[in-house]
């Protein structure tokens, strides 16, 4: 098996013609799928299914709402919302909101709403139930008017969560049809809602989940200009590099077709890209181009030597087909982990980048040499040394010296006891208000923080108060526990409101007693309970009022509390609170318990929980196989133990840096470490080779670090700078800050990779002498080393 893996290269440059044959035939293929490619977000796949909190959220959905939830807040800038003026603006919103497409009409609140209705007793003793606002009927008069103020200030159910407590605002809340939402036309429609309705006296705000996606999908054209500017960026690099046809026209034909096969492969698959993880896919062709960088450099070494360009070509593969492969195992490496992941969106996204990778690099380190085979040899083949070279082989001389080995190396363990101890503050999930992937001066982000201090909260967690029989909740011991939950919940004092079934059973007990103050209480049979409710239910010509507050069978019940964001702590403090709560619920009232969670925080919840056990499980799986595969193709413990210090200071910088920016781990950001990790890590696979094969000349360990520094340095450096030339332009023409911080944490990865690789890697090897380097060289130099 071993001497078969030692002469593939040469097997594959005897079949070089029918090989280069079947990658053209294969690209064009995958070119002709590209048209069917989808870019969108796929709400569902963002979601853990497995997790408790989701089978709740899917249950409840449907019922009593989950976390598509569009808030919009009409605010006026002069007097009340209880004008003739300012009600048709609101009932003009209200009325567009409800026409958005994907709307759930039965889940729409507004006061202008026909579900927003004030209940009242007749003089005949029947109880009425009547909207607070009918355009139907005409202009009010400032008494109407005023009688309709007075009916929203003493009713509790719309008072402060759909109006105002300053009076100065009305919220329009609206859920869609999870699985049915165009995010675009939704977007659209609320851009032309605002453009109407925002005049000089009246301001809209729009947030919640449907509108931060239409926005991130308004963003999207932004990707050819990112493209554009990234393929001048590139241009422009393989020109000043180069300088010279064949290393600018094969690094970018290289790049081409493994963008073209990765994109092939995502429609052949049936998945999709989503906006967010854009970069990645530029991050994957830029590392196809680095690759093919390296080769034709290569080649022009091996040019200079040989003088034949087909020898040339047939070294070159021979020289980095071994070293090449494993790079690119361990790139894959850290993609395919990402299937280890508990939501869809990860799964896939692992699957088909590691798929691009592999198949486009591999492409690039054959396709480039064998094509170079048949190209014409060009005349001029040395290539001038350079400042940098001068650079690099004074890092290499400086790194090979023992003392300043041992120096770096304390410097290196310093580094990571420094990180380590930075990275303790992480936040699991946001660790912002409003939403990381958007700028907080962004429209959103200004809306978000409006609207939350207009009123109690935007942000849902919806809980479910379950009775083991149809009716139990009638049960007064059930109201009571569920008014205990809500009481203990509101102990947390970033909790701007609840919503639940007691509140409305005292309401509605009041008013059918003529609106005695002493009835604003519980009656103590649960028939009087399903009295009080069917009251409320038969007053009003709306049918399934009560959906919003309990099922027709009285065995599942709405929970609704109100927060103002869904930062982590935020999320952690509520739901450790409604777990307390759950258990007092179940020692008062006998088969009644109350079920976590849905809505926003209950979603966000989940995710949280499942991004920390993933990034507990993917980061040392990423490190287990690429330091036991490197162990495995060396042979030697001492190779593995060597690539894990190389892999630990970039991840502890890496979490460091997420702390020092703010920055949480959450479902966006662990992919990118394990993607960072996988393809900077390879560097120091490259240093490693090359200083064994620099042994094998050479009996002088200082003088072989020293030579692969400066020689592999160059590939390095190249690498680098095409990796953070293929991905820059998104952090100065991204509009979606996550992209930008996107772009900026894997810069810094790529970076302290090839610091690592350059630096530490060759400083380890000074300082330890590992013999798994020492012993593939001449018996001279076994000799030398002890």
């Amino acid at each position: 098996m071993h001497s078969f893996i030692d002469s593939l290269p040469d097997r594959l440059f005897r079949l070089r013609t029918p090989i280069l044959a079947l990658v053209t035939l294969v690209t064009v293929a995958f070119a002709t799928q590209i048209p069917a490619l989808r870019i969108y977000t796929d709400f569902e796949g963002l979601l853990p299914q497995q997790n408790p909190f989701i089978k709740v959220h899917n249950e409840i959905r449907g019922l009593f709402g989950g976390a598509n939830v569009l808030t919009v807040a009409i605010e006026v800038t002069d007097g009340t919302i209880f004008t003739n003026e300012n009600l048709a603006a609101i009932e003009r919103v209200t009325k567009a909101i409800d026409n958005l497409p994907g709307i759930n009409h039965n889940l729409v609140s507004s006061i202008t709403h026909r579900t927003s209705r004030f209940i009242s007793l007749t003089e005949e003793g029947s109880v009425r139930s009547e909207v607070y606002y009918n355009p139907a009927l005409g202009p009010m008069t400032d008494e109407q008017l005023a009688v309709m103020k007075a009916k929203v200030l003493v009713d509790p159910r719309v008072f402060g969560l759909t109006v105002s407590p300053n009076l100065k605002a009305a919220l329009v809340k609206a859920q869609f049809v999870d699985g049915q939402l165009d995010y675009l036309g939704i977007f659209q429609g609320l851009q032309d809602i605002r453009a109407r309705e925002n005049t000089a006296g009246v301001k809209i705000y729009t947030t919640g989940q449907p509108a931060l996606i239409g926005w991130v999908y308004s963003y999207l054209p932004q990707s050819l200009q990112v493209f554009a500017y990234t393929a001048a960026i590139v241009l422009i690099l393989l020109i000043g590099y180069f300088r010279r046809f064949y290393g600018v026209a094969l690094p970018l034909l290289g790049i081409t077709i493994s963008t073209i096969w990765g994109l092939g492969w995502i429609v052949l698959l049936g998945y999709h890209l989503d906006p967010l993880m854009l970069v990645i896919p530029f991050l994957i062709a830029a590392r196809s181009m680095s690759h093919g960088i390296q080769i034709v450099e290569r080649w022009y070494q091996e040019l200079a030597r040989l003088g034949d360009g087909p020898k040339a070509a047939q070294a070159t593969l021979n020289e980095m087909f071994h070293p090449g492969t494993l790079g690119i195992i361990c790139d894959a490496i850290g993609l395919i982990l990402l299937v280890t992941g508990s939501v869809r969106i990860n799964f896939e996204l692992g699957v088909f980048t590691a798929l691009w990778a592999v198949c486009g690099m591999l492409n690039v380190l054959v396709f480039v040499p064998l094509l170079l085979s048949v190209l014409p040899t060009p005349r001029t083949t040395a290539s001038r040394p350079g400042q940098l070279q001068h650079l690099l082989t004074g890092l290499g001389h400086g790194v090979s010296h023992r003392i300043n080995a041992i120096t770096i190396t304390v410097i290196g363990a310093l580094l990571v006891m420094g990180s380590v101890a930075m990275s303790g503050n992480i936040t699991i999930g946001e660790s912002e208000p409003g939403s990381p992937l958007l700028y907080r001066n962004h429209d959103y982000n200004v809306s978000s923080t409006a609207v939350n201090a207009l009123f109690p909260g935007s942000e849902q967690l919806l809980l479910v108060a379950k009775a083991d029989k149809p009716g139990g909740l009638k049960d007064p011991e059930a109201m009571k526990a569920i008014e205990a939950f809500n009481n203990h919940m509101l102990l947390d004092p970033e909790l701007g409101g609840v919503k639940s079934v007691p509140t409305l059973v005292r309401q509605v007990n009041k008013l059918i007693h003529n609106g005695d103050q002493r009835w604003e209480q519980l009656p103590k049979d649960s028939q009087l309970v399903g009295g009080v409710l069917f009251a409320y239910m038969a007053s009003s010509p709306i049918p399934g009022i009560l959906n919003d507050f309990i099922t027709p069978d009285y065995s599942k019940a709405n929970l609704a509390l109100f927060y103002k964001d869904h930062k982590g702590e935020t999320v952690d403090r509520a739901i450790a609170m409604a777990r307390e709560g759950a258990k007092m619920v179940a020692g008062m009232a006998k088969g009644v318990t109350i079920e976590l969670a849905g809505g926003v925080l209950g979603v966000t919840a989940a995710v949280n929980h499942d991004v920390f056990i993933d990034n507990l499980l993917v980061i040392p799986m990423v490190f287990l196989l690429i330091c036991g595969l490197v162990g495995f193709t060396y042979r030697a413990w001492q190779a593995g133990l060597l690539m894990f210090g190389a892999m630990l200071i970039p991840t502890a910088l890496t979490y460091a840096y997420l702390s020092v920016n703010g920055i949480g781990l959450n479902i966006n950001t662990v992919p990118l470490i394990s993607v960072g990790l996988g393809i900077g890590i390879d560097y120091a696979v490259y240093m490693i080779d090359r200083i064994r094969d620099e042994l094998h000349e050479h009996a002088d360990v200082k003088a072989a670090i020293g030579r692969s520094v400066a020689s592999t340095g160059r590939a390095v450096t190249c690498t680098v700078t095409t990796l953070v030339g293929g991905i820059v332009a998104w952090v100065f023409i991204s509009d979606l800050r996550f992209q930008a911080d996107a772009a900026k944490l894997l810069i810094f990865m790529i970076v302290i990779c090839a610091f690592t690789a350059m630096v530490l890697v060759p400083a380890w090897i000074a300082t330890f002498r590992p013999r798994f380097i020492v012993r593939e060289a001449d018996p001279e130099i076994q000799a030398l080393e002890g």
